[in-house]
């Protein structure tokens, strides 16, 4: 391909590759890389996903941008808020690993449906009476949305007072060049319910898929290393490398091959990602030494029900849980109050665990563990404002290309032209040329992200190293304090630089990405930093359940962060905005707010950090120990005495 942003990519990942590729092999349990490239391939498939839905709402069944931002809300609250369930089966009975693998089957056959297109959505303006459609043209930067009149396409836009302007009409029209607001009503042909209904299947799938994956992985992660291995953080933030490359590569090829090509290229390059995570996952088992066992191997092989055995009873139960699922991920007000059920459940479980449980050290370790859930809430609901309010604003107030006009130069014959489409068109080179295309898709702008993490990550991993050896690493309070200032800075970076949008209400894509820059840094202070916290904090018989708990958060923080992208919507016809400035200044006006938010709780957590840091009572140093002491002497005894390999150090 002649896309720069794939060139870039591919140098991007052999130049960070080969250091990452040099640690796993040298430093790290060989199980660590099987689990990197297990959920390289996971989140390949679902950040390829994730990075097209909003468009794919808006765009193919042509939802307003308030609708389809709540759908996705519903969505990804769902997605992290399944992750307490998984959790709880494999401490309980699956095992990690078992549930992983049920997982990953799960979200091959869900991103599978995800491929199957079907009929667009249709839209026509009602005029006293008369249709008048909407024909859509193009995809990606070059789709276009035009009214037909007596068969001719016009280009429309909307007053500031809301009415409907078109532009060209002959005088013979039937209808005047402006209607006013109140005078024309917009009517949606929906597409077909039977693809419809495979969208929320697909999405059900997912979530479900999710939910047994997700919190088991990386409780894994966390188990390769014995308490107090210094090689734990940097182990967790070269498996957040894993996860961002898989990341980065979705939004380059499935962004690319989405919005340009079609939907179904898109997704269904994600699908064939997560079927060979699922491959890596599967063929990786040996060297996970044992580790994501079930805790009683007996128990769940015994029969349950007639000739089925308990697993199988568990994944009969999560097949029909779909339903349920397919109905909440339509309705995001259910969604909250499920969300709701979900947090009152797990504050309930653990504030009785730690009240029964727990003696002075395990309660304090645990308390700590909340303030930073507390905290990663506050950020997520900033930071998931990537897949909806950003990439809306990446499409409709961001100039998309590298370069504002085309370069050329003379190599080997050949005329070396640098441009995106628009001026590859508009430049008339005569002879042969080799075309470098300069311009992004709005879904491959999510590559910065990720793609900035594979270059920090090594060097954050290298740094939380380089200071824990010599007693100076900052605690985690700090490091979230850190991570929330800047990912709030990050939005209100492109508040501030509003004056240098273009007489087009486009602002320089280079904004976009120094935001982008600001959320990264925030998250490696934080993300998997907190991963890892979780997994030192947490009493054995809860570590997967509170990393349950860890992505419950990420479940609130995405139900609030689709709320807020509600307010920065715009009004769409045919997914194509009508007023370019009313949009921009609507995104300004809401990443104020939450810029300016982040920010305050990043100083807040930054104050609290020395009051603090006493609860983890060690945990964070070579002498920190989860043993004996820190829950009831007979809980502990208990959890040795029934499966002593999975709680061995």
């Amino acid at each position: 391909m002649n896309s720069i942003v794939i060139i870039v990519g591919v140098i991007i990942t052999l130049a960070t590759g080969l250091p990452v590729a040099f640690q796993l092999a040298r430093q790290h349990p060989r199980g660590l890389f099987v689990l990197f490239f297990a959920e390289m391939w996971e989140r390949f498939s679902f950040y390829g996903m994730r990075g097209l839905l909003i468009f794919y709402l808006t765009e193919h069944f042509l939802m307003d941008q308030k609708t389809a931002s709540g759908e996705y809300g519903s969505y990804a609250t769902l997605v992290y808020l399944l992750p307490l369930v998984g959790g709880v089966l494999a401490d309980r009975y699956l095992g990690a690993r078992k549930a992983v693998a049920f997982g990953a089957l799960l979200l091959v056959a869900g991103h599978g449906l995800m491929a199957i297109e079907g009929p667009a959505a249709h839209q026509s303006v009602i005029y006293h009476g008369r249709a008048y459609p909407i024909a859509v043209t193009g995809r990606g930067e070059a789709r276009l949305a035009r009214v037909m009149v007596a068969g001719q396409p016009h280009a429309f836009d909307q007053s500031a007072a809301g009415a409907f302007r078109i532009e060209g009409l002959p005088t013979t029209a039937l209808l005047p060049s402006e209607l006013p607001a109140g005078s024309f009503t917009l009517r949606t042909e929906a597409a077909p319910a039977v693809f419809q209904s495979i969208l929320y299947l697909a999405l059900a799938l997912i979530i479900m898929g999710v939910g047994f994956l997700k919190a088991n992985i990386s409780s894994i992660v966390g188990k390769l290393y014995p308490q107090g291995d210094p090689r734990r953080d940097p182990g967790f933030t070269l498996y957040y490398y894993g996860i961002n490359l898989g990341a980065f590569w979705a939004a380059i090829l499935c962004g690319y091959l989405g919005q340009n090509y079609g939907w179904a290229y898109g997704f269904g390059l994600a699908g064939l990602g997560m079927a060979a995570g699922w491959l890596s996952f599967v063929l990786g088992k040996p060297l996970l030494n044992g580790h994501g066992e079930p805790p009683d191997p007996a128990r769940l092989a015994r029969p349950l029900v007639g000739p089925l055995n308990l697993e199988y009873v568990i994944y009969g139960g999560a097949i029909a849980g779909l339903a349920i699922l397919w109905f909440l991920v339509q309705h995001n007000s259910i969604v909250g109050g499920a969300l709701g059920l979900g947090w009152v459940a797990a504050l309930g479980y653990l504030g009785w665990f730690i009240a029964a449980k727990c003696n002075k050290i395990a309660r304090e370790r645990l308390m700590l563990a909340f303030v930073l859930i507390a905290g990663s809430i506050v950020f997520f609901t900033l930071f998931e404002q990537a897949a909806t309010s950003l990439n809306l604003f990446a499409e409709q107030s961001t100039q998309l290309a590298l370069i504002s006009r085309p370069a050329a130069f003379r190599l080997l014959g050949h005329t070396l032209l640098f441009g995106n489409q628009a001026m590859r068109d508009g430049a008339h080179v005569a002879g042969p040329v080799w075309w470098i295309d300069m311009g992004f898709t709005a879904a491959q702008t999510q590559s910065f992200n990720a793609g900035f993490i594979l270059l920090l990550a090594p060097v954050f991993a290298a740094v939380w190293a380089f200071l824990g050896r010599r007693g100076r690493d900052p605690d985690p309070v700090t490091k979230f304090g850190l991570g929330l200032a800047q990912v709030g800075i990050g939005f209100l970076i492109i508040v501030w630089s509003q004056a240098m949008a273009d007489s087009h209400f486009r602002m320089p894509l280079a904004v976009l990405g120094f935001a982008y820059l600001l959320h990264t840094t925030g998250e490696l202070c934080l993300s998997p930093v907190g991963m890892s916290e979780i997994t030192k904090l947490s009493p054995a018989v809860l570590v997967s359940t509170l990393m349950a708990v860890w992505f419950m958060a990420t479940s609130a923080g995405e139900f609030i962060a689709a709320k807020i992208a509600a307010l920065a919507g715009t009004a769409t016809i045919g997914g194509q905005v009508l007023d370019p400035s009313a949009a921009l200044h609507a995104s300004l006006r809401v990443f104020g707010a939450i810029g300016w938010t982040g920010l305050g709780f990043g100083v807040l957590f930054l104050v609290m950090a020395p009051f603090l840091k006493g609860w983890a009572h060690g945990v964070d140093d070579s002498r920190g120990d989860i043993g004996p002491g820190s829950i009831a002497p007979d809980v502990d005894a208990g959890l040795q005495e029934v499966s002593p390999a999975v709680f061995r150090p």
